[in-house]
């Protein structure tokens, strides 16, 4: 145990996690709610691979998520504890014979995916449900949506042997149904904020716009917020394209991320706003839960939330834990705070003039090569400082996947450094590298 949380950096699990772990010892279902942010992926994988047998090469465990970035998440997590637990992620938006492959290869004995591609990978008898008898649903408020309900029924119906299960949620689920079994084997966990619907660490406000399109007013409130990071909530994919669009003419350094992206446009939207390469992140509910982002300082609600859920959701992004954080619902001259919403905001009066929002600190570049071709995180970095001339404290966040990698610079240096590099070869390999843009 001490092992793993020295591999991911961590000193000490909090008492949430600690408390998972004790309850998974002697429970054979756990219910875990805590808010975004809190460390749930942690609190329930390290229980899990204590009891996978290592020794045997079926799946044991299948853990469902509701999005292909949190399998990715998770997966990224479980093999940065290098326990000796194999694990293969499968997901929507690429090929499900290459997923085929790495199964009949890799032969793992966890299996994290969203519903579809899980139950796609059980018909083709891809992988057996025979020897899977721990079973955990990550987000499963969000998995009990329409959409995902039948999916899961379904899902769950063909995992006869399961024992163990976990479900976590930020929120709680007012009924969980008949078909996820639960006895009185059974201990809830509950770390919300009960009756709380915005924590004490938030601070809400209401920004009142002059006219029915919001899109200057958000352009302004941006300037007011400088470069502090925000997330900007709306309702449509449609939506995001054109705030977006209407932010990068204002000189906003801005990403945009939806379902409708592909795969690798939406990874590259996420590293720049992850890294600090850009200030804004414009999205559909799609960005309320299950990723890996980095303290968020603003919440803005652009299109007011369908429900109290999703309110909740959004401004889960920020304020995680013991931070605080800041959210504001944008309302046209036609529009109130919705019934669901209990806390009485603030009026935020807009002080800035003009939009004119600072440019970040970072840029991200995009390389064409990853953990396949043994490119590592330190290979990139002593590429950027020695072939690219970049000191050390101009090398920010990377991330290397499969087959590509991510990594921010300082913005200042990027041209110089473009110069520097072309035509190189890192770690012996020639590659594209261009910014992220």
């Amino acid at each position: 145990m001490k092992e793993i949380l020295r591999r991911l950096g961590i000193e000490e699990l909090n008492y949430m996690q600690q408390d998972s772990l004790a309850a998974n010892r002697k429970k054979d279902n756990v219910i875990l709610i805590s808010p975004t942010g809190s460390g749930k992926t942690l609190a329930y994988l390290l229980p899990l691979v204590q009891r996978v047998d290592k020794t045997q090469e079926e799946v044991q465990a299948v853990i469902v998520v509701p999005s292909r970035e949190l399998a990715r998440q998770t997966h990224s997590v479980l093999t940065a504890m290098n326990c000796g637990v194999r694990c293969e992620a499968v997901y929507g938006g690429r090929p499900a014979m290459e997923e085929h492959r790495l199964l009949r290869d890799r032969r793992p004995q966890v299996i994290v995916g969203t519903p579809g591609r899980l139950l796609d990978h059980l018909a083709k008898e891809n992988f057996s449900s025979l020897r899977v008898s721990h079973l955990v649903i990550d987000e499963f408020d969000k998995c009990l949506e329409l959409g995902f309900q039948d999916e899961l029924q379904r899902l769950v119906g063909q995992l006869p042997e399961v024992t163990h299960r976990i479900l976590l949620s930020a929120t709680d689920c007012p009924e969980i149904p008949r078909f996820i079994t639960l006895d009185e084997n059974t201990e809830k966990l509950d770390y919300s904020d009960g009756d709380e619907q915005v924590p004490h660490r938030i601070t809400l406000y209401e920004v009142h716009s002059p006219q029915k399109d919001k899109l200057d007013t958000l352009g302004l409130l941006l300037s007011d917020l400088g470069q502090q990071s925000s997330i900007v909530f709306v309702g449509y994919r449609e939506s995001v394209e054109r705030v977006a669009q209407y932010l990068r003419k204002q000189q906003v350094a801005v990403s945009d991320f939806h379902g409708g992206m592909e795969q690798d446009l939406r990874e590259r939207a996420l590293f720049r706003f992850a890294s600090g390469a850009c200030n804004v992140l414009v999205s559909t509910d799609l960005a309320s839960r299950g990723l890996d982002l980095p303290e968020v300082d603003n919440i803005i609600h652009y299109h007011l939330p369908l429900d109290e859920a999703a309110f909740v959701h959004r401004n889960g992004r920020t304020a995680r834990w013991e931070a605080s954080g800041k959210a504001y619902l944008l309302l046209g001259p036609e529009e109130h705070l919705p019934d669901f919403v209990h806390t009485e905001p603030e009026t935020y009066r807009i002080a800035s003039r003009e939009v004119a929002v600072a440019s970040p600190r970072w840029e991200s570049l995009y390389i064409g090569r990853g953990k396949k071709e043994k490119l590592s995180r330190g290979d990139i970095a002593g590429f950027m400082m020695k072939t690219g001339g970049l000191a050390p404290d101009e090398v920010g966040r990377i991330e290397v996947r499969d087959h590509c990698a991510y990594v921010s610079v300082a913005r200042h240096r990027v041209k110089e450094l473009m110069g520097r590099i072309k035509g190189q070869k890192i770690k012996g390999m020639k590659t594209i590298i261009e910014p992220t843009r």
